[in-house]
């Protein structure tokens, strides 16, 4: 364990210890596990993702995905390309997949980057520099704002809000049924081995009782469910900010509420990436690794909704696929397996072959209803 490592340790046993029943919640857990301002994984300063990092995303595979966004958005655009419009990317890291698009954008729509406002709303000062570093040649383009900034600077209109496993990082309570009732997992320190431990209370919490009822979520002897209202509390807010026809594009990894909950997944779906490497321990280093949980895009289009949004939810290779990537292929001669054409094509296969990306990312379109 590194000293950050330690410090954030050291930092959640003093916030136990201090509270009546000597506990936090697991939301709050995972919450400083990764957002504390000092220690947390997502404001330190190491790389996250690629090959020195935790883990890949969809952006790191070819510039591919970027290429795909573009184009989606020119569509989206088709006639209007010279009326002003916004990007809103919310949690770009390091800009990699802003650096696509914009690119992009600018060789095959020139006009529709001319007419283009890049938004990018990051917490972390470590990520903000490196997109000002990766953006520096569409630096007239960006701009950078909090989330209460542009939360209360709407209702936008021409607008994209754009985010790419963004709601799979957002804490979760994590909930287990038993003896015929939900009870919440809270995490606390074994005064012997100054371990942490789980410790499960009754449901204080009327939201979560909400939700379960939302989602019609049956309850089996020991299975342990994640609620992630943050999640929805996102789309409801980032929701009343949009004028009619502007967009919230969610590209995530999840599924439908009833595929969530189901039998097979006794023990929910929360897992943890460090090195590139998965498992399903979330106390083995804190502030040193990824924590994720599956979205519920059942919730997500549920909050849309009720908050004037049309949804369609789509497979990641389905989006693709509808995007033309197709034709992005390169015909070739193939003596060279590290020439452009071969490793473009590789990365297309690879996005639309692989179980992880196409599958079972997903990639959630809703557009602001004319009324709401």
């Amino acid at each position: 364990m590194t000293d950050n490592g330690k410090k954030l340790t050291e930092y959640l046993r003093r916030e136990m210890m201090s509270r009546p029943e000597q506990a936090i919640s697991f939301r709050d857990y995972m919450q400083m596990c990764l957002y504390h301002p000092e220690f947390g994984y997502y404001t330190g300063s190491r790389p996250k993702v690629g090959k020195n990092g935790d883990f890949y995303t969809s952006a790191s595979i070819g510039g591919i995905m970027g290429e795909m966004l573009a184009a989606y958005m020119a569509d989206w655009r088709k006639g209007a390309e010279d009326k002003p419009w916004t990007l809103v990317e919310w949690g770009g890291g390091s800009g990699e997949l802003a650096v696509q698009i914009l690119s992009s954008l600018r060789e095959s729509a020139p006009q529709l980057y001319l007419s283009l406002s890049y938004v990018s709303i990051e917490a972390s000062g470590y990520h903000r520099e490196l997109q000002r570093q990766a953006l520096a040649e569409h630096r007239s383009k960006m701009a950078f704002q909090t989330a209460e900034e542009w939360l209360s600077g709407g209702p936008y209109a021409h607008c994209l809000v754009l985010s790419n496993e963004l709601l799979d990082a957002f804490p979760v309570h994590r909930l287990k049924a038993r003896g015929g009732g939900w009870f919440e997992i809270h995490v606390s320190v074994n005064p012997e081995t100054g371990q942490f431990i789980e410790k499960e209370f009754p449901l204080g919490d009327d939201r979560l009782r909400a939700y379960i009822g939302e989602e019609r979520i049956s309850m089996r002897e020991g299975q342990i469910i994640e609620v992630n209202l943050e999640a929805d509390r996102w789309i409801r807010e980032v929701a009343s900010s949009l004028a009619e026809g502007s967009r919230i594009v969610t590209i995530d990894y999840g599924d439908e509420g009833g595929e969530l909950y189901a039998e097979h997944r006794m023990n929910g779906t929360l897992m943890c990436y460090r090195l590139h490497h998965a498992f399903d321990d979330p106390y083995r280093f804190p502030g040193e690794q990824d924590m994720t949980a599956h979205v519920n895009f059942s919730a997500c289009i549920r909050a849309g909704r009720e908050n004037g949004l049309e949804s369609r939810l789509m497979t990641q290779k389905q989006f693709l696929l509808e995007c033309g990537i197709l034709q992005r292929l390169q015909n070739h001669p193939g003596l060279d397996p590290f020439s452009p054409e071969a490793r473009k094509n590789r990365a297309i296969r690879q996005l639309l072959l692989s179980d992880q990306m196409s599958e079972l990312f997903k990639v959630l379109v809703q557009t602001k209803r004319a009324g709401d």
